[in-house]
């Protein structure tokens, strides 16, 4: 997507051909940086400390840090510690653990000295991957903004609400929940995106509203606790939320507050999607509720906030009273009552079972 009519990709090779670059979305939307990353225990640290984040982002990320292992060392060893050291750095997206286990799939049979290349090849070919899977999951969104366009008055803008930032920035290119949302604003069809803040980490605010702005797409950045208010007025015309893991029986994980804009728009009758590639469905759970671990986060993001003062500066502030306890648990679990559609690059699919396992077969027989 694009920043000031420049291409970019959340995470690219760098021209020598070995190192990585990366965003570095902490420093969003105040300040724009490229950071380098050129060991597995750089990559692992970007990702635990959310310099990258998203989970096909993460994904991506965690591939590219097994090859640079394999740079500097081929051997059995390391490959055990690099897949260790990595799929540890943050325990909620599957997309990381699958992404490293496609890598082990690939470098573990071969003899040490050919490890170097293939690892690069294969990180590189699940990169593009997301970037295909991410246009198609755009593609079949845009026909339920369309359908929705089709009933609109000329010129009358569709209205989605988006949770976090499953945006470019949460992928290698496109997003998921945004993938729609950009097909549908460049092929001229009005639409208006109502952009959740999502605290604690201010994803919406200062990820998703930063991207759509520099694509162009009009938005209008809300506390999260307006969708409701919106939805009961009829100010919604959909919701499309992304997901960190989505359970063989439907249930998603997503971003600490989805499930309250699922009910909100349950109540209302608004349609609520989830938009995910399939390397986010873990068909080993089969109760999201139950079994999917919940990320709980250092307390610090809920009793700070960092921002652009007024003279220009970005600081760090408290915003609770000293000695107050804060719980930060960084994800939910939507039912799959709840969800009208799932958005994948294979259709639009009911939340259950059944329909998971009749799109994506391979990945329901190999979980």
């Amino acid at each position: 997507m694009k920043v000031d009519g420049k291409h970019f990709r959340s995470i690219w090779l760098k021209p020598d051909g070995w190192s990585v670059s990366a965003i570095d979305q902490r420093r969003l939307p105040h300040e724009f940086v490229v950071v380098g990353i050129e060991n597995a225990a750089a990559a692992a640290d970007a990702i635990r400390t959310m310099l990258v984040r998203g989970a096909p982002l993460i994904g991506a990320t965690a591939a590219f840090g097994m090859a640079l292992a394999m740079r500097d060392d081929r051997s059995d060893a390391n490959l055990d510690r690099a897949y260790e050291l990595l799929v540890n750095s943050r325990p909620t997206a599957i997309n990381l653990k699958w992404a490293l286990d496609e890598m082990m799939r690939t470098l573990r049979p071969l003899p040490p000295s050919s490890r170097a290349q293939a690892a690069y090849a294969r990180a590189a070919e699940i990169a593009e991957e997301d970037v295909a899977i991410n246009r198609e999951i755009g593609r079949n969104g845009l026909a339920l903004i369309e359908k929705i366009a089709a009933f609109k008055k000329p010129g009358e803008a569709v209205n989605v609400l988006t949770h976090c930032n499953a945006g470019w920035l949460a992928t290698v290119d496109w997003g998921t929940a945004t993938s729609p949302i950009y097909q549908a604003h460049d092929r001229g069809i009005p639409v208006h995106v109502w952009v959740d803040e999502t605290r604690p980490r201010n994803q919406g605010a200062s990820l998703t509203a930063w991207e759509l702005g520099h694509h162009g797409v009009p938005h209008t950045v809300i506390v999260d606790n307006t969708g409701g208010h919106l939805m009961q007025h009829r100010m919604v015309d959909l919701a499309i939320v992304g997901t960190d893991r989505v359970a063989a029986n439907g249930d998603v994980c997503n971003k600490i507050g989805t499930y309250l804009k699922a009910l909100a728009a349950h109540d209302n009758g608004v349609p609520f999607y989830v938009a995910l590639p399939s390397p986010t469905i873990d068909f080993r759970i089969n109760d999201g509720i139950a079994e999917i671990p919940i990320e709980q986060r250092e307390a610090s993001e809920v009793t700070e906030m960092t921002g652009r003062t007024r003279d220009g500066r970005i600081e760090t502030v408290r915003v609770v009273p000293e000695g107050s306890q804060a719980a930060n648990y960084a994800f939910d679990v939507t039912p799959a009552r709840l969800v009208t559609g799932l958005i994948t690059e294979r259709g639009v699919l009911r939340a259950d079972r059944a329909a998971l396992a009749s799109a994506f077969p391979e990945r329901a027989a190999g979980h």
